[in-house]
């Protein structure tokens, strides 16, 4: 920071603003669209109000970020139809039980939080 006193109060709190950001993507994915959007306009604010964003660095580390937090898709659980694929990869037989042998139901998957609706 170049400039001491009033004019490098925003280069202090572009800084700060995106470490929030860069949290909030971490512990709130449902809101990484929101933080990955701007996070990148931060970051290329840093470009002009900020010592050209960090000598350039800066910058172009927040807008990779802010493009990985906004591409993000956060893990799913497989389908139920997908269950039997994955009892022959695993080792396990997809053939059903014999007589007198207990079934074990399948479990259901859980609806995910996403509001976006990520796929596996």
């Amino acid at each position: 920071m170049l400039q001491q006193g009033v004019a490098g109060i925003p280069s202090v709190l572009m800084g700060a603003v995106l470490i929030v950001l860069g949290l909030t993507g971490w512990f709130a994915p449902p809101q990484r669209v929101l933080a990955g959007i701007l996070t990148t306009l931060i970051a290329t604010a840093a470009l002009v109000l900020s010592n050209l964003g960090g000598f350039l660095i800066g910058t172009l580390l927040g807008i990779l970020g802010g493009g990985l937090m906004f591409a993000w898709q956060p893990y799913a659980d497989r389908r139920a139809g997908n269950r039997t694929t994955e009892n022959r990869t695993a080792g396990g037989s997809a053939s059903p039980p014999a007589d007198g042998e207990p079934r074990t139901p399948t479990p259901t998957p859980t609806p995910h939080h996403d509001p976006q609706g990520a796929q596996p």
